[in-house]
């Protein structure tokens, strides 16, 4: 009998799927946190560290996901450092989704008026002050729309680390097809979770940026 098998599956999607909600959840705080750090040093801090941010982006957004993952949990033990497979994951995850969001936070930090940090510094407030309090909050309302959906695609993109045998969503749908043998009836409903999740996470994080961000982000 058709899908026959998925009552007794779901605490098994459930789990998969949270573990998938953990990963990026600590992935976009993260990532999020790095990016920003990242554009801003990338335009105001010294040589090296401009040039040192510039090669990290473009070797991860110039190399395969899953080779930096399976740097980050196979590689890394030759120097002695060892991760457990959901750290590894959530590593590479944020490295990763790093690598964009700084190109994308630096096209917000550059379209906001250079005359705002003038204005700002003449006034009498600190670089510090200026860039957290009137610069980073319009960057973020710009490139908002930008970030959400590459925090979404790094959602999806989570399904690559089921193959360090990390328990999400898609290593619970290879358990299942496994003991199931099937197949299309598997990843048909892990398809849908999935379809839901993204759709979820997009409205949640619409909904949260319109609050924390005012009018206008979509």
């Amino acid at each position: 009998m058709a899908f026959a098998w998925l009552p007794g599956a779901l605490g098994d999607i459930a789990h998969g799927a949270a573990t998938t909600i953990l990963l990026i959840a600590v992935t976009t705080l993260a990532g999020t946190l790095l990016s920003i750090l990242g554009a801003a040093g990338r335009r105001n801090g010294p040589v090296l560290l401009r040039r040192a941010i510039g090669w990290y982006v473009e070797v991860m957004r110039n190399t395969p996901f899953l080779v930096q993952l399976f740097f980050i949990f196979f590689g890394l033990p030759s120097l002695g450092i060892r991760l457990d497979p959901i750290l590894a994951a959530m590593l590479a995850m944020t490295l990763n989704m790093a690598a964009y969001t700084i190109e994308i936070v630096g096209a917000g930090l550059d379209a906001v008026p250079g005359g705002q940090t003038e204005a700002a510094l003449a006034l009498g407030l600190r670089p510090r002050q200026v860039f957290i309090k009137i610069v980073l909050p319009q960057a973020l309302k710009i490139i908002y729309p930008a970030l959400t959906s590459q925090i979404v695609i790094m959602m999806l993109e989570s399904a690559v680390v089921s193959q360090i045998a990390v328990r999400e969503l898609t290593y619970e749908a290879d358990m299942l097809q496994a003991r199931t043998f099937r197949s299309f009836e598997t990843y048909f409903v892990v398809t849908l979770v999935y379809l839901a999740m993204s759709m979820a996470l997009r409205r949640l994080l619409v909904t949260g940026g319109r609050r924390a961000l005012g009018a206008g982000v979509s």
